[in-house]
């Protein structure tokens, strides 16, 4: 009797231990909660232009989180997700477009995502969209490309508009204080109008990437803000990749685990050092003594015994560069399973 007893104390043990490790998880809406948006409106758009949306999702949950698979349920839009497998704390993105080329007027479609890790799940998200007939752009945005800090930059792109003889543009909004834009009138005859929208971006705009949006704001009575988005990088002399450096979950005294960070620059350079904020012993790396534009660096990183979170600032030195450049690392060591 005591054996039985025994045995049906370890065998509930184990079943609530198994039930709290996939608590997160299973959980009602746990995969609709990793997403910060819950749908999408694009609005009023022109005719040819380039709408898309990013959904950001982010795996609060403390298990390994994967996509299998984006699909929508209309022909008008398209999905992508910037990567399918998050460790926990890991935030990636699912871009979404509206093919305003082939499609006109009210379009309504739904961004279905499936998830079939740590469990089965199903997310819908709904988008919807106005495509106008009568204004066009093209190219369908204002495309910087990758341009080198401290370098300025103009793109041009044209607008047409069918309709009314006396149709106007009445002046053109940009929050970005970096860019700057207007409407210059090309052509104006029997209901056609024609426009140049001329976009420069500043020479002292920051590094990083550029996403924005600016406004056609026009004399129409109805809809008179159409959107344009804008999209490109400003390019430091060298870049790191990844900028931030997940290791994910790792087990307690296990293996060690090596991510690859790149270094790519303008030009052939030499990384003088690499020194981390704590000087802990657990990340390992190998300093690279050959000069060439692109760098690739193992860094390690050796669990040790203690659960817990971890997180690391490197700094690296470059030979004739006045500032230093950063990149961060993260990740989770998970406490070791016991052996049966």
């Amino acid at each position: 009797m005591r054996l039985m007893i025994i045995q049906r104390s370890f065998f509930l043990m184990v079943g609530v231990l198994a039930y709290t490790a996939t608590a997160t998880a299973q959980s009602p809406g746990w995969a609709e909660a990793m997403f910060e948006e819950k749908n999408h409106d694009f609005g009023v758009i022109a005719r040819g232009a380039e709408a898309t949306y990013r959904f950001k999702i982010t795996n609060n949950t403390n298990q390994q989180v994967h996509i299998a698979n984006t699909r929508t349920t209309c022909g008008c839009t398209a999905a992508r997700p910037s990567r399918d497998l998050l460790e926990s704390g890991d935030s990636a993105y699912i871009e979404v477009s509206m093919n305003t080329r082939k499609f006109t007027r009210k379009k309504d479609s739904n961004l279905i995502v499936t998830f079939d890790a740590p469990a089965y799940a199903e997310v819908r998200l709904p988008i919807s969209a106005y495509i106008r007939t009568d204004v066009v752009l093209t190219p369908g945005m204002v495309n910087f490309g990758a341009v080198a800090k401290g370098t300025s930059a103009q793109k041009v792109i044209d607008i047409a508009y069918a309709g009314r003889d006396d149709w106007k543009i009445l002046k053109v909004e940009t929050k970005n204080p970096y860019i700057t834009a207007k409407a210059v009138e090309k052509e104006r005859n029997a209901g056609r109008v024609k426009y140049d929208l001329v976009v420069d971006l500043k020479g002292d705009a920051p590094v990083g990437d550029l996403r924005n949006q600016l406004f056609l704001i026009t004399d129409d009575t109805n809809s008179p803000r159409v959107p344009v988005l804008i999209e490109g990088r400003v390019e430091a002399e060298i870049t790191i990749t990844p900028r931030a450096v997940s290791f994910g979950v790792l087990t307690a005294g296990g293996n060690k685990k090596t991510v690859n960070v790149v270094l790519r620059g303008r030009k052939p350079f030499t990384i003088e050092k690499i020194e981390s904020e704590s000087g802990n012993a657990a990340y390992q790396v190998q300093l690279p003594k050959t000069t060439k534009p692109v760098h690739v660096l193992p860094l390690s990183f050796v669990p040790s015994n203690k659960p817990g979170k971890f997180a690391e600032t490197f700094t690296v030195t470059i030979k004739g560069m006045a500032e230093p450049i950063q990149f961060t690392a993260r990740g989770e060591i998970a406490a070791a399973t016991a052996e049966k």
